[in-house]
């Protein structure tokens, strides 16, 4: 188990200490590689533990990273992420790359903090929670937070992200809207 004084942790608490905010932290004794472990060890709901996913879109030259914050157990789409971030397409990044783009191994990303400039977005379900808990920079430590908070720490866009039940194009996701014949455009599917 790590300290407070770790170099991971530091650079969140850093982060946070610039912008005037103070974290509550908490070490967690043991295993906690997984959210549901997380959520048990910090009497959480398992949509209160954000994961950050690292997300990369290839450019010439590199790659441009991505963090995306999303409840544990939900799964970014990626024509969302593509989409929401003006790429033609993105990939989850590999380990190696997590570690390279932002300066932590993969199950310790926080959602602030990183090694070098990364864009952040934020996927707004998590808006609706009071807090959330998400990475400190190590497996055993973990922060609880508001979601306004967490967005303004991490600078980061809010957007619709995670895959839904059912749900698996942008078509599907998105309102529609019908032409009706006559006297003009009618509303969507519920008119």
């Amino acid at each position: 188990m790590s300290d407070l004084s770790h170099p991971a942790i530091r650079k969140v608490v850093d982060v946070a200490s610039r912008k005037g905010v103070q974290l509550e932290i908490r070490l967690i004794p043991g295993s906690t590689r997984n959210a549901r472990e997380i959520a048990a060890a910090v009497d959480a709901d398992l949509g209160q533990i954000v994961e950050s996913l690292v997300f990369v879109a290839e450019r010439p030259g590199g790659f441009v990273p991505i963090v995306c914050l999303v409840s544990a157990g939900s799964q970014v789409d990626p024509a969302l992420l593509a989409a929401v971030t003006g790429q033609v397409s993105v990939r989850i990044a590999t380990a190696r790359e997590t570690r390279d783009l932002t300066g932590y191994s993969a199950g310790e990303v926080p959602p602030f903090g990183h090694g070098r400039d990364v864009r952040i977005v934020m996927d707004r379900d998590l808006s609706s929670r009071q807090w959330v808990w998400a990475s400190a920079g190590t497996s055993h430590a973990h922060l609880r937070i508001a979601p306004r908070t967490l967005r303004v720490l991490a600078n980061a866009v809010v957007a619709p992200l995670a895959q839904r039940p059912g749900t698996h194009d942008l078509e599907r996701t998105a309102p529609r809207l019908s032409l009706g014949a006559g006297a003009g455009a009618g509303a969507g599917a519920g008119a």
